[in-house]
């Protein structure tokens, strides 16, 4: 009995142990899944486009940010592969010790079955019975053989019982095994593609050195190019919050008694679109289907260049060919703006909340218009020389720039 009550409590501290080992485990193997997604998204949205024309700046940033992805894959295949191994091996000092019980059990067996056939050779059941001195003590014995046979059969239970368990553990077994094998040659295949990438990256690199001076000089007016559209945006929205509070106290009856300068009006209902978009912090959906951040929110060092600082607005989306940008939330288009080439930027109030798409080929829709999340806003426009097609995504809150990816789904 001692070994039956010890080998279901250590099978039980077994399964505990590899519950929280396998929580840890699949929260990392969802970490995998995802980062190999993105390598895959990275290759078919910035590597399978046959580009008109090189730009080593935008191939040189491209190639970093695949490696940078494929180091965190294999990050996350070693932290992996070192859980497997202490689950290897727990399992196979709790299998070491199993086969030791059931050794021991087996061994309780057959000498139970062995004194139970000599006892019988020497003398039958009926004749224990018959020679009871009284009838008090035939019953004893009779309810001893019961117990003794019982407790036989149990016996017998346990060791098909714990040979079974043995035998699930050692297919675990065997299955862990064959992940960390298969983990081990994709970390290979990962390092391999990193030796590849890197080979390309010191090619660009070498060809940028050579025209080091004038690839600074046009990174350098790209950066303040893209601070004279922000500032003209920004004048746009301040003029176009002026105008929207104008028609909000014409139609106010109670009207406030201060207005703060570059802040919304707001009505009733305004108000409570602002407090649900303010609820869905961190829950808002992707303004595209399918795609990858190429350059995140904020001032952040060049890629390439150290010394150069560039300040992104908002989140740079690179998706497919002919992707569509769509709406986070509901809301209502406050203007249309059409910047150079004719390219447009749909801007969308939520309260006092605006969502700005920018970079589109063609707006499917036109200033006033009520829109609702996930609805199409725009088809996305591609470049015909890089063959990407980026979507500009900014968030403010009046007229002050906000992070999307803080109120954005992780993917």
């Amino acid at each position: 009995m001692r070994f039956t009550k010890f080998n279901i409590l250590f099978f039980l501290l077994v399964l505990v142990g590899n519950t929280l080992f396998s929580q840890t485990r699949k929260e990392l193997e969802n970490q995998r899944k995802k980062y190999k997604s993105e390598i895959k998204q990275l290759n078919n949205l910035l590597f399978t486009e046959v580009k008109k024309e090189r730009n080593v700046l935008e191939e040189l940033k491209d190639i970093k940010q695949k490696i940078e992805v494929r180091n965190k894959l294999i990050n996350t295949i070693n932290l992996e592969s070192k859980l497997l191994t202490s689950e290897i091996r727990k399992n196979e000092k709790q299998i070491a010790k199993l086969n030791n019980n059931l050794s021991d059990l087996k061994k309780d067996y057959g000498n139970m079955i062995y004194k139970s056939y000599k006892s019988k050779s020497q003398q039958s059941r009926a004749m224990f019975l018959l020679s009871s001195q009284n009838f008090y003590q035939a019953y004893k014995r009779l309810e001893y053989m019961k117990q003794y046979t019982a407790f036989r059969k149990k016996q017998g239970e346990e060791i098909v019982s714990q040979t079974l368990v043995i035998g699930k553990m050692n297919d675990s077994l065997l299955y862990q095994k064959q992940i960390k094998d298969t983990l081990i040659l994709s970390e290979i295949n990962q390092k391999k593609a990193i030796e590849s990438d890197k080979s390309k990256q010191e090619n660009l690199l070498s060809l940028i050195k050579k025209k080091e001076n004038k690839y600074k000089k046009d990174l350098k007016k790209t950066i303040q190019e893209e601070k004279r559209v922000t500032a003209k945006i920004d004048k746009i929205i301040k003029e176009e919050i002026e105008r929207a509070n104008r028609l909000a106290l014409a139609k106010l009856k109670n009207k406030p008694k201060t207005v703060k300068k570059n802040e919304f009006i707001l009505s009733p209902e305004a108000k409570a679109l602002a407090a649900r978009f303010d609820l869905n912090k961190g829950k808002l959906p992707w303004p595209v289907s399918d795609g990858i951040i190429v350059r995140k929110f904020g001032v952040q060092p060049h890629p390439i260049f150290p010394g150069i600082t560039i300040n992104s607005t908002g989140v740079h989306f690179v998706t497919s060919r002919g992707g569509e940008a769509k709406s986070i939330f509901d809301g209502e288009v406050f203007n249309v703006l059409i910047g150079s080439g004719g390219k447009k930027n749909v801007l969308v109030r939520h309260g006092n909340y605006i969502t700005s798409y920018n970079n589109l080929e063609s707006s499917y829709v036109q200033k006033g218009d009520k829109v609702k999340v996930g609805q199409s806003l725009g088809k996305i426009f591609t470049d015909k020389i890089n063959g990407k097609t980026t979507l500009v995504f900014v968030l403010l809150k009046n007229t002050v720039k906000l992070n999307p990816a803080s109120w954005m789904l992780k993917r």
